[in-house]
């Protein structure tokens, strides 16, 4: 994408700044679901013996010896992550014209790293497994609330700047997933104790979200930035309403053009923004909302099956040695995370099927074919389907596909969905897409527990 008297964004840093962003906005969600293993051995029965070190594996095959707690726990985690993300989202679409865009990113982030702060500290509590359960539900719907209105703000900043300045927050977003899973195999192989290996994880998460607060201030700073600001009608102060004046003076026309050769953006002049009214919601939709649909649609297949049922899948290779302890890591959340960052990253080079083609809705519905094959893998404990995909490389495979589909598919939504409209309705065009992100996690969520059952 280029402008007219656009300066240019050196060294790629609002490019970065962005990819930090992205990586603060869901690192703080994969690293509480890459911990399961820590927050189920919190949840096991007083009386037994060496919970911290045990995992969620049953000790008899196809029998579910857990307790309430434990079974539940990934079930209702998603769910309490998900519901209220959506809510949030779904509110940040319409009060993000009312409430300044500093207080919503900047606050959120704070609030997300007290949270982790409080997580970290609780490590070395003793609490009940009852009550640690629910102080875990609480703080993940406090997360995933202020992530909801973070990830917003962020989707609807990024939709006013160059189409591919949505691809660092998704690949970001990637490799959030993809350091919690690495940072959960590393502190199994470094031998410590659990509790003690959990302490670090959750610190670490605590840095790398303070990075992304320090990035967010610096981001005004930069030129690049700040013209793209201008030219949607954002409102600066001080010496930068001057410069707005002496530009309006001059009469100088942003013209925004799209990554794809033969393709534009609607030219917006500086003076026209002042009196353009409030974006319809409703009418953004109605230009968009086949993007919409289609990233709601990618996200509900994947959190359907991912983690409640993946994370499930027992290895039939494995015989009680090293390959059992890191199947599910290793197979499931690295390599989930690892591709799924292949296929967000990708769309910085690739943009293929384009905004207009339908060959994206397309791919998109093929995806619900993972649903039936994760299904028929081998879960345990199952009542009712046929193993039918029962060795380890029949799971790797598919998750393998299914991952990078997810990001690929899901990047090219997110990129697109703002450039259906014209450039001053992009920042509401941004938070849409980001909100029918969060619907597809929830509906995923609620389908999980559906999916879970027929097995």
């Amino acid at each position: 994408m280029t402008a007219i008297n656009a300066p240019r964004d050196r060294y790629n840093a609002v490019w970065i700044i962005f990819f930090i962003l992205g990586l603060g906005t869901l690192l703080p969600w994969n690293f509480f679901m890459t911990a399961t293993m820590y927050f189920t051995s919190r949840l096991k029965d007083p009386q037994s013996e060496d919970t911290a070190n045990q995992t969620l594996n049953s000790t008899v095959p196809g029998v579910d010896t857990r307790n309430v707690l434990e079974s539940k726990f990934n079930n209702v985690m998603t769910l309490c992550a998900m519901v209220p993300l959506l809510i949030f989202t779904c509110l940040n679409s319409f009060i993000h014209q009312r409430i300044p865009q500093k207080l919503r990113i900047s606050g959120s982030l704070t609030v997300i790293l007290v949270v982790f702060l409080m997580t970290a500290v609780l490590v070395k509590v003793d609490v009940t497994p009852l009550s640690f359960f629910c102080l875990t539900m609480i703080k993940i719907i406090c997360i995933n609330s202020f992530g909801a209105v973070l990830q917003g703000s962020l989707f609807g900043l990024a939709g006013m700047l160059p189409a591919s300045y949505t691809t660092p927050i998704m690949s970001g977003q990637g490799l959030a997933g993809t350091f919690a899973a690495f940072s959960m195999i590393c502190a199994l192989a470094s031998g410590s104790a659990l509790q003690d290996s959990a302490f670090g994880y959750f610190i670490t998460a605590c840095v790398v979200i303070l990075l992304a607060i320090l990035s967010y201030f610096v981001l005004p700073q930069m030129d690049f930035f700040q013209y793209h600001l201008e030219c949607n009608g954002s409102r600066p102060s001080g010496d930068e309403e001057n410069k707005m004046d002496l530009l309006r003076k001059g009469n100088t026309v942003c013209v925004v053009l799209s990554d794809s050769p033969g393709e534009k953006r609607p030219v917006v002049s500086l003076t026209e923004e002042d009196t353009k009214s409030t974006p319809s919601v409703i009418g953004i939709f109605k230009q968009m909302w086949v993007m919409a649909l289609s990233v709601c649609f990618v996200f509900t297949v994947t959190i359907g099956t991912f983690p409640a049922i993946t994370v499930e899948v027992k290895s039939t290779v494995a015989d009680g040695g090293a390959w059992d302890t890191y199947f599910i890591p290793v197979s499931c959340f690295l390599l989930f995370n690892v591709m799924d960052w292949a296929g967000r990253s990708l769309t910085g080079v690739c943009m293929w099927p384009g905004k207009d083609s339908m060959w994206l809705p397309t791919l998109v519905g093929l995806r619900l074919v993972f649903v039936p094959l994760f299904m028929l893998c081998n879960v345990q404990p199952r009542s009712y389907l046929p193993v039918l995909f029962s060795h380890d490389a029949w799971y790797i495979i598919f998750m393998i596909l299914f991952s990078f589909s997810n990001g690929y598919l899901a990047s090219l939504c997110m990129c697109f969905g703002p450039k259906k409209v014209a450039q001053h309705e992009s920042e509401t065009a941004g938070a849409i897409m980001a909100f029918f992100l969060s619907l597809g996690l929830a509906l995923g969520a609620a389908l999980s527990f559906a999916f879970r059952i027929m097995i």
